[in-house]
């Protein structure tokens, strides 16, 4: 017999897929095409937060080098080396000198300070620098008092105060303006700390002069104490930095070391930008490993669902190959063939999968780059198309090529044969990766997830793959479970089945019983699939919408309510003053709860103490029964109430002080009066570890009529106000024009910039819609593509059954009992996977959640979502497999 000709049985393959088996093609590579296109979404997402997580972090910082003069510093050479920098686009010089403190007169009054600093700058500072100040009364030039300085010394524009200078006499001057210091933390830092020091605490009292007026006032001291007068250079820096956050970061960090080293011990360089980035790269982090999380297990399942659908048409191919065989094609020839089936499946599924990552990026973020660069992009959709060929030629040229090699004609013609039970059930390997699974969970969740280990004394931040092993290892060994479950079900529970079956079959109910157990096999391996595909689909959807619970949470934490009115320290605000009426006849103002702030030593440890209603607080302040131990919020809150003397402490004070419920403990509070501390007893009634407002570490919880009581003020430390969640931003602005200089007003949708990562700031939304409308795809492909594939590969069952006298009626019952067992099944098992993997995730990473959640957030709308998606794909593939069978018996022999 003459030999193929490779290129010609290579284009007559071609060609005949294309023509005969144009459905299966293209079955198949959608699942390619959902892999591609998710890679391709999710991997340009990435990229595009890095870059945007970078510029942020980058127009978020006010200056972005402080250069600090070293003693014995020559401010010329100094100079020349700044003004050499090649990085440098501007700079300024900033004088910082000390002060005793400063003094305001008010009729027979005086308001005094403890110590503080002045600023000099130059007239053209601001201009380079527009975010280092904002304006809140009077001039923006000349005498500026810092916001805090305004209300310690009860000053305003026209006002006169003194600054008192060591050793000489105190410099009158007249206060210009008020000014915010939105930046205080890096103006004020500590330039040249380590690392992991303890930052810096910004001074309360701030005097910004003129460059030629703070030299008329400090010169002078500077010859008798140079040690109290320190020189700075605010640089601006050009910001052509990589895109991602950890590599602009080491650039950063290399070009402010550059110039320390040209600098040669004179000045010292605070690196604010790379300050911002080292934050940012925390961030980069998340977007890393939500990529995993949400990538990985979508591959994945395209993988899956492309084998699957592959494996569907394995017995007409290995039909195809004993009759080429026959007519002298050789293994190698077979080999190619399959080669060519899967490159036609691994290109037009990268097509598909390219213009699908295009519309879902227009859909969702309305560009198709996600907003990536041209480059990124281009990486992304290359990496996605080599993912797309992988799953192509694992699905489809490797069965090929193990079909080819391992397959006798005899035995490739077969169509009927003894199913052996998969090595994996044999070896119980489902048993073996749950059991894992337990033990990794137990392993990584006993401290929590944490991106930033420290490792030797030095702070690495680095991802702990290995905390993603026990969900891993769960949702494998869960998927596998279900497959041995459904094969179990079938094969020893023929009457259950016959029940279940009873009324979609009728009197056949017997024989579809007996029909599905003999094809358990397969109906296993697809409802397997389908518990795998539910199981991530819902598990990624609570996730998420934990996560953006928590998000909530936190910015509520942070900021205390909608809006919140901080006063000044050491003001005295009472709560029913015109502060607290201005608050609460403001429109859109729901509800005001007054919160006390005093500080309270306990021992010799000074803390935050917060004075609360306790009838009103729990909702005013949102407080879960996560923030307290040994008890729920409004349990814990009611011991307030009802014992007015309690309080509640840290869990670090309960064991640093050893203490027991019922306690008696001896706080020192400062007296209204006399402004001296005096003993005030209490008794220690439970534990609170988070409250509004308040630092995380040590603080306490009082009632706020015992503690006005024992001191002798009510005065009010802040106020938080109820919205509804309405108008915040506008509601927030008003009271600041409203209260001026006199309380401190902040809003949450602030506090969401702030606290949320710089991933959740880009579009969290965007990227929910992305991974779960891909979700939702999977879903309907596992359950109607994988159920119609399965139904109309036995349309040879189907014709036979026909031939014998079998009614469309009677063949539908088959195609429905299949269906409903097959749905049934996986949505029951990916149900129970959803459960166990919701649970895990969140709680491997409980690092991520601040604070941890008390209960997961159910996104009802989307799981109904999916149980929608999934039933409907099941009628849709059940009517076309009917509408199949149908089909002339006769025509249906001759073809399959």
């Amino acid at each position: 017999m003459k030999p193929f000709n490779n290129a010609h049985l290579g284009f007559a393959w071609a060609t005949s897929l294309l023509r005969r088996r144009t459905g299966r093609l293209i079955a198949t590579a959608l699942g390619v095409a959902l892999a591609v296109g998710l890679f391709a979404s999710l991997g340009a997402f990435v990229s595009a937060s890095k870059a945007t997580m970078t510029s942020r972090a980058i127009e978020g910082v006010a200056v972005d080098w402080q250069i600090e003069a070293q003693t014995g510093a020559q401010p010329a050479d100094m100079a020349a080396v700044i003004q050499a920098d090649p990085h440098i686009t501007s700079h300024e010089t900033v004088e910082l000198g000390q002060t005793t403190g400063f003094e305001s007169h008010h009729g027979n009054t005086t308001q005094t300070t403890g110590a503080g600093v002045v600023l000099g700058m130059s007239s053209t500072y601001r201009t380079t620098f527009p975010d280092q100040f904002r304006d809140l009364a009077g001039s923006t030039e000349g005498v500026l008092l810092f916001q805090q300085t305004a209300a310690n010394l009860a000053a305003q524009p026209g006002d006169s105060i003194t600054i008192g200078r060591p050793g000489m006499d105190a410099a009158t001057l007249t206060v210009d303006g008020v000014v915010d210091i939105p930046q205080a933390d890096s103006l004020f830092q500590a330039v040249g700390a380590p690392p992991n020091a303890q930052p810096q605490a910004p001074p309360d009292n701030v005097v910004i002069l003129p460059i030629d007026l703070w030299h008329q006032v400090f010169d002078p001291l500077q010859q008798t104490r140079p040690d109290l007068i320190t020189q700075q250079v605010h640089a601006r820096i050009d910001h052509y930095l990589p895109g991602d956050p950890s590599a602009a970061y080491n650039a950063m960090s290399g070009q402010a070391r550059n110039l320390e080293v040209h600098l040669a011990g004179s000045g010292l360089v605070g690196d604010n930008v790379g300050a911002a980035l080292a934050s940012a790269r925390t961030d980069a982090l998340y977007a890393q490993v939500l990529f995993l999380f949400l990538g990985t297990p979508g591959a994945v399942l395209a993988g899956l669902l492309t084998a699957t659908v592959a494996a569907s048409g394995r017995t007409r191919r290995r039909r195809e190959q004993a009759l080429l065989r026959t007519r002298g094609a050789t293994t190698r020839q077979l080999v190619i063939l399959g080669g060519i089936e899967a490159a036609l499946v691994a290109v037009l599924g990268s097509a598909l999968g390219l213009g699908l990552a295009q519309l879902v990026g227009r859909a969702a973020f309305g560009t198709s780059r996600f907003g990536a660069t041209n480059t990124a992009e281009l990486v992304w959709s290359v990496a996605a198309i080599l993912s797309g060929f992988v799953i192509a030629l694992m699905a489809t040229a490797v069965p090929a090529f193990r079909d080819a090699h391992n397959t006798t004609v005899a035995s490739a013609r077969l169509l009927v044969g003894r199913a052996t039970t998969p090595m994996w059930m044999r070896w119980r390997v489902d048993y073996v990766l749950l059991i894992a699974a337990v033990v990794v969970f137990w392993m990584t969740s006993r401290t929590g997830y944490k991106l930033v280990l420290a490792i030797e004394g030095v702070p690495t931040i680095s991802v702990s793959y290995w905390a993603f092993a026990g969900p891993a290892l769960l949702w494998i060994g869960a998927g596998l479970l279900a497959y041995r479950l459904t094969d179990i079900g079938l094969r020893r529970g023929r009457s259950p089945l016959r029940t279940v079956l009873q009324p979609v079959s009728g009197a056949l109910s017997d024989t579809v019983a007996a029909s599905l157990i003999r094809q358990r096999r397969l109906v296993a391996k697809a409802a397997a699939l389908i518990a795998l595909t539910v199981g991530f689909a819902a598990s990624t959807a609570v996730f998420n919408a934990t996560y953006r619970q928590q998000a909530e949470v936190d910015a509520v934490l942070t900021n205390g309510a909608d809006v919140t009115v901080t006063t000044s320290p050491g003001s005295d605000i009472p709560p029913d003053g015109s502060i607290a009426q201005s608050i609460e006849s403001t429109a859109g103002v729901h509800h005001v709860e007054a919160i006390q702030h005093r500080f309270a030593y306990v021992g010799s440890d000074l803390q935050d103490l917060y004075g609360v209603n306790p009838d009103t607080i729990v909702a005013a302040g949102r407080l879960q029964n996560g923030y307290f131990e040994g008890g729920t919020a409004n349990g814990l809150i009611a011991e307030l109430a009802a014992h007015p003397d309690s309080v509640l402490v840290s869990a670090e004070t309960v064991r640093d002080f050893q203490l027991l419920p019922g306690d008696q403990i001896t706080l020192r509070l400062q007296d209204g009066a006399t402004k001296e501390y005096v003993d005030v007893p209490f008794h220690y009634a439970g534990v609170v570890k988070e409250f509004p407002t308040a630092p995380s570490d040590s603080f306490l919880l009082a009632n706020a009529d015992y503690v006005a009581q024992q001191t002798g003020t009510d005065t009010v430390g802040a106020f938080l106000l109820d919205t509804g969640g309405s108008n915040v931003t506008g509601i927030a602005d008003h009271l600041r024009s409203a209260l001026g200089t006199s309380a401190t007003v902040t809003d949450i949708e602030s506090s969401r910039r702030i606290i949320g990562s710089s991933l959740t700031a880009v579009d969290l939304a965007g990227l929910t819609r992305v991974e779960l409308g891909f979700a939702l795809a999977l879903a309907a492909a596992a359950t109607g593509l994988t159920l119609w594939l399965g139904l109309n590969e036995r349309r040879r069952t189907y014709a036979i059954a026909t031939a014998l006298g079998a009614t469309p009626r009677q063949l539908a019952s088959f195609v429905w009992a299949e269906a409903v067992v097959v749905t049934g099944a996986g949505m029951l098992s990916g149900s129970v996977i959803a459960w166990a993997l919701s649970h895990m995730l969140v709680k491997v990473l409980h690092g991520v959640f601040d604070p941890a959640p008390e209960h997961l957030a159910i996104p009802g709308g989307y799981l109904g979502a999916v149980g929608l998606i999934a039933i409907a794909s099941t009628i849709a593939a059940a009517v076309a497999a009917i509408r199949a069978a149908r089909t002339s018996h006769i025509e249906l022999l001759r073809t399959v």
